[in-house]
């Protein structure tokens, strides 16, 4: 589900439904990686207010890595970026997928 627009906005509505800024986006320096923090890549990056690119970058994420966050909140919402559930939700999707 990556995006390629490259076009940014100054602000985007976050994964509570607050607004959100650059200015309220995890520190670079984020080591521990919390749902929110996650969900708020995803929803910067979603909603326009950085790139991919700027987001690999910044936070020194793969495009695998991220991908696979948006499609956790795509699929399964801000709990599906729980690091103990995510091997959960991808055998149930692998299982749905073979059932189709």
């Amino acid at each position: 589900m990556l995006q390629k627009d490259e076009t940014t906005r100054s602000e985007v509505i976050g994964p509570l439904g607050e607004a959100m800024t650059k200015d309220d986006l995890p520190s670079p320096r984020t080591s521990r990686w919390v749902i929110r923090r996650k969900a708020e890549v995803v929803a910067a990056v979603n909603g326009g207010l950085i790139t991919i690119r700027e987001a690999c970058e910044r936070y020194d994420l793969t495009l695998e890595e991220l991908a696979s966050w948006q499609r956790a909140v795509e699929r399964e919402g801000m709990a599906g970026l729980r690091a103990t559930r995510v091997q959960h939700y991808r055998h149930l999707h692998e299982e749905q997928a073979r059932k189709s």
